[in-house]
């Protein structure tokens, strides 16, 4: 790992090597099985032959090395080769040999499935019941708002606090669990970072069915009932499409949404009136690492599928111009541009305007666009350009940055529209947009065309937050997550804005801040960070969110009292079967339905505490 610092990076740079390993997929479990010698042998000379030269200690080109990879199960280095950060690299080997060089880093042979077969039961639905989706998509509906009723949740702040652990669910080989279920019926459909689907009882966490994807699901699942049956829609890393039929767990049909071959995907597509529309980002993020990769050519996208079908209907590039060559490196090779303003987050349905928004990210080379760092609104069935706020400009960086001759020559601060933008009404009955930015920035927007209603500082910012994953709106209050993450502050941010990691409550109307309640202390606890990144989630009279600290609370929506705390930060014996372990929570929101609360626990990413459990509460009666 020395070869972090060989370009110069400052010490909370080796957080963001995380985001190597969330693309190489890692994972903290594993199994042991003798290893076959000629599998053994053939693994480790392709290693040598094709991968050791950019992964050995004294490489210096930012990938991680040796006793790094041999850390991994074998199952998540088999994903990196075949569908993830380094599917370029090993394009040209064979299957073979890929299982090959996996099985030999992590001496351990490939298991494809281990979990047991009595933790899977029988999957059926009710008949005759005419809706049966309970929770979709990234925000539980198409505005994004994270909002559930009295009626939907079953738990109010006389009752939450009795809440006691159900079930846990051990997903295995993993280090983070970031998929968000939705529900339907009494199954919960959640996603994998090896691609698995599963369908889990909610109240026993017993399988029903299992679907592979062919590479890590990372958004939500997003569910539609209709006269045709219930189909579940989703995109893993790749850039697959799929659709399901949630009652079998067949596929229905799989659609590549990607074209460029850097092209991602890690926010959860939306379904409206027979189209799904996929968020397309960019692993050149990552690649650019390697000083010898032609930074960067890609742009964010927005891709249109017909529902029925998978067939494109329109494409949306966030950058309109193709990239070309647009000045040297410090090694003398072309840089390529404009690049980047990927899409890392999920898109938000307007029906009564008929579009669609979404936020941008950072530029990866100059020359910047006015398209990067943005809030965009598409027509939703011509992907026609409605309008285009941004809010920071000439934020050019990567994951190169500072001195990899990857790196732009003018580095921005990484303030990326990481959040799902939330569409709901103010007090008074209009509309109203309510987005978060990296900057610690909350912004009020007109949903006509874009203009600042109100802005309203609530962090310092930074490459790991203020608003990274999102917020979550009751039509009264907004509450945003700031995570002003110790390990991504931004030095080049004004030094006398004072970090604030906590969460927050600002009136809808007028974007005071109406109460914040810091993240509590870890005292001391090694590893704990102190802050809150994850989403919330918001029913009457309280605010469920989690912390890196591995802790979900119930905050009250009145003062932000905390009126409910669990640690899920511990071991776990799953009902499925596999070794569980609690972490950081971070990422998508908790859902809440019918009494129940399910928390995803484990984020072994930025510095963060790896777990890989899905916890199932319930009000104990």
């Amino acid at each position: 790992m020395d070869t972090a610092y060989r370009f110069g990076q400052p010490a909370w740079y080796k957080c963001l090597w995380g985001i190597v390993a969330s693309l190489l997929i890692p994972a903290t479990t594993g199994f042991s099985q003798k290893l076959d010698f000629t599998v053994a042998t053939e693994g480790q000379k392709v290693y040598m032959a094709t991968c050791n030269n950019c992964h050995k200690a004294e490489a210096g080109v930012g990938a991680p090395g040796y006793f790094v990879l041999a850390q991994m199960p074998p199952r998540a280095i088999l994903a990196a080769l075949e569908t993830g950060k380094m599917r370029e690299q090993a394009k040209e080997l064979t299957n073979d040999q890929r299982k090959a060089v996996a099985q030999w880093l992590a001496s351990k042979t490939l298991k494809e499935n281990p979990i047991p077969q009595e933790a899977y039961g029988q999957f059926s639905l009710p008949e005759g019941k005419s809706a049966l989706v309970y929770h979709s998509g990234w925000g539980g509906n198409l505005e994004g708002t994270g909002y559930r009723s009295a009626q939907q949740a079953g738990i109010s702040p006389t009752t939450v606090g009795n809440l006691k652990l159900k079930w846990s669910f051990a997903f295995p080989d993993v280090s983070q669990v970031r998929s968000k279920p939705a529900i339907v019926g009494d199954w919960l459909i959640i996603g994998t970072h090896f691609g698995e689907v599963y369908s889990i009882h909610k109240k026993t966490g017993k399988i029903g069915w299992r679907f592979l994807a062919k590479a890590a699901v990372r958004g939500a699942i997003s569910v539609v009932q209709s006269n045709d049956g219930i189909r579940a829609f989703f995109a893993d890393n790749n850039t697959n499409a799929y659709a399901i039929d949630v009652k079998t767990g067949n596929l229905l049909w799989e659609s590549k949404a990607g074209k460029h071959p850097q092209s991602g995907n890690t926010g959860s597509v939306a379904v409206y009136d027979n189209m799904v529309y996929v968020p397309l980002t960019s692993n050149e993020v990552v690649s650019v690492l390697d000083p010898t990769y032609p930074c960067c050519s890609s742009s964010g996208e927005i891709v249109a599928l017909d529902a029925r079908s998978g067939k494109e209907v329109w494409r949306h590039r966030v950058i309109t111009e193709e990239a070309k060559v647009a000045g040297k490196k410090k090694n003398g090779s072309p840089f390529y541009g404009p690049s980047g303003a990927i899409v890392w987050s999920s898109p938000t349905v307007d029906t009564k305007r008929g579009l669609l928004y979404f936020g941008t990210g950072e530029n990866y080379t100059s020359p910047a666009t006015t398209t990067s760092d943005a809030i965009q609104a598409l027509n939703l069935k011509t992907g026609k350009l409605a309008w285009s706020f941004q809010s920071t400009k000439d934020d050019t960086w990567n994951l190169a940055c500072p001195g990899n001759p990857n790196c732009p020559e003018k580095v921005g601060p990484d303030f990326d529209f990481g959040m799902a933008p939330i569409l709901t009404k103010q007090p008074s009955g209009k509309d109203i947009l309510v987005v978060g930015q990296k900057a610690g920035i909350v912004y009020g927007l007109s949903p006509d065309n874009g203009k600042v209603i109100w802005q309203t500082r609530i962090g310092r910012g930074g490459a790991l937050g203020g608003i990274h994953w999102g917020m979550a709106t009751d039509g009264k209050y907004v509450y945003a997550a700031n995570a002003d993450n110790k390990y991504g502050i931004n030095p080049k941010v004004d030094s006398l804005i004072k970090p604030e990691p906590g969460l927050f409550a600002l009136d809808i109307a007028t974007g005071k801040i109406v109460w914040k309640t810091a993240a509590p202390s870890c005292d001391g606890k090694k590893g704990c960070i102190e802050a809150n990144s994850a989403a919330p989630t918001v029913i009457p009279g309280l605010v469920f969110a989690g912390t890196l600290d591995g802790h979900i609370r119930a905050y009250s929506t009145t003062d932000g009292k905390i009126l409910w705390d669990y640690d899920t930060v511990k071991a776990y014996q799953s009902v499925n079967g596999i070794e569980g372990k609690g972490g950081s929570i971070d990422g998508s929101a908790p859902v809440v339905a019918d009494g129940m609360l399910f928390v995803n626990s484990g984020y072994g990413l930025f510095g963060e505490l790896p777990g890989n459990v899905l916890l199932a509460f319930e009000i104990e009666k």
